[in-house]
């Protein structure tokens, strides 16, 4: 009789917690609805009932605190997001949301302390990188710079911070960084809204560059500098620089899809033949791949085009849509990846 009862204590035990965690799942989505039809008073009443149930849920508290930042009750946003991050299983998320609300109420030492925490426990996040770098690029626009190449060698995959190193090394004159950021950005985010105007940047640097020239950059000289990395940088700089200048003859027609084809046809081919062995580089691999299979010139026009002349591209759309459809499926079939120890750019300040 006991041992029966023992069962039945079990089998009814269990399917009450199964159908907690069933209530707390179907919650969860029902909030999960709310958030994205803009409902956040209705997504945090169905939130906070869901962890009644499961407390300590790490995604739905995230999805609480995401709600009440939402909502901009940042009082409340804090109360769950301070916390959140002191927990074992706090993850990057739960960094970005209360770096996110400290922002919104521009507790801007609040969130720097934050961040420095989240990047001692997850070194190599390129989000909490990139957008700590924003935090400061107001007023520490140094720091900014160099935490977002930390957050490229870090994790070279994520796209935000070459988009955010493209545009500050256009402000302030680097317009070779700017051109090979902004590439490596729209290979890896090639159909949003920031792509159209890294497109626009991009055009405009290789104008700019060819325009006033490059002169590469000389080793630093300047303490607690890393000068193998220094060098390193400067010596792949000069490399690239010396090949796209021998282009500079190309230019006689202006900077167009067309004659920019030509100049990184050839661009491509002497690197190839000259410094490839030496600094591979995943976006001239992707150059290269491109043109023997033909379908460089639609690569092309699809960066250069609608920025040089959306009526001119329209026009050679029409004559060349079976080339475009060919490069389009192809981009959007593979994924760009940059591998490990591909990184030039100068990182070593500290």
């Amino acid at each position: 009789m006991k041992k029966y009862f023992f069962v039945v204590f079990v089998f009814i035990s269990s399917f009450c917690f199964a159908q907690s965690t069933q209530n707390a799942d179907t919650l969860h989505a029902t909030a999960k609805t709310f958030l994205q039809q803009g409902d956040y008073d209705n997504a945090v009443l169905v939130l906070k009932k869901a962890l009644q149930i499961q407390p300590d849920d790490l995604q739905i508290t995230k999805d609480l605190l995401f709600a009440y930042y939402l909502k901009r009750d940042f009082a409340k946003a804090m109360e769950v997001g301070k916390p959140l991050v002191e927990r074992k299983d706090a993850d990057v998320q739960s960094f970005q949301l209360l770096g996110l609300t400290y922002r919104a109420i521009a507790e801007d030492d609040e969130a720097e302390k934050l961040y420095k925490t989240g990047l001692k426990k997850f070194p190599d996040e390129g989000v909490l990188y990139s957008e700590y770098g924003e935090l400061v690029a107001d007023k520490k626009m140094d720091l900014a710079v160099k935490l977002w190449e930390k957050g490229v060698d870090a994790d070279p995959n994520y796209s935000s911070n070459y988009f955010l190193l493209a545009k500050q090394y256009a402000l302030s004159g680097n317009s070779l960084w700017s051109i090979l950021y902004a590439e490596m950005f729209l290979n890896m985010e090639s159909f949003t809204a920031r792509s159209t105007e890294m497109k626009n940047l991009l055009l405009d640097q290789y104008k700019k560059y060819f325009v006033a020239g490059y002169v590469p950059p000389k080793i630093t000289e300047k303490k607690n500098i890393d000068k193998k990395a220094d060098k390193k940088f400067v010596q792949f700089t000069t490399a690239v620089a010396e090949t796209l200048n021998k282009q500079q003859s190309q230019t006689s027609l202006g900077i167009t899809p067309e004659t920019l084809t030509v100049i990184r046809t050839r661009f491509i081919l002497d690197w190839y033949n000259t410094y490839g062995d030496t600094y591979p580089f995943r976006l001239f691999e992707h150059q290269r791949q491109l043109l023997q299979e033909g379908m460089f010139e639609a690569y092309n026009f699809w960066l250069f085009g609608p920025a040089a002349n959306l009526k001119a591209y329209q026009t050679w759309q029409q004559f060349h849509q079976q080339e475009l459809n060919t490069f389009l499926t192809f981009i959007r079939s593979k994924v760009f990846k940059v591998p490990e120890g591909q990184q030039y750019y100068y990182i070593a300040a500290k």
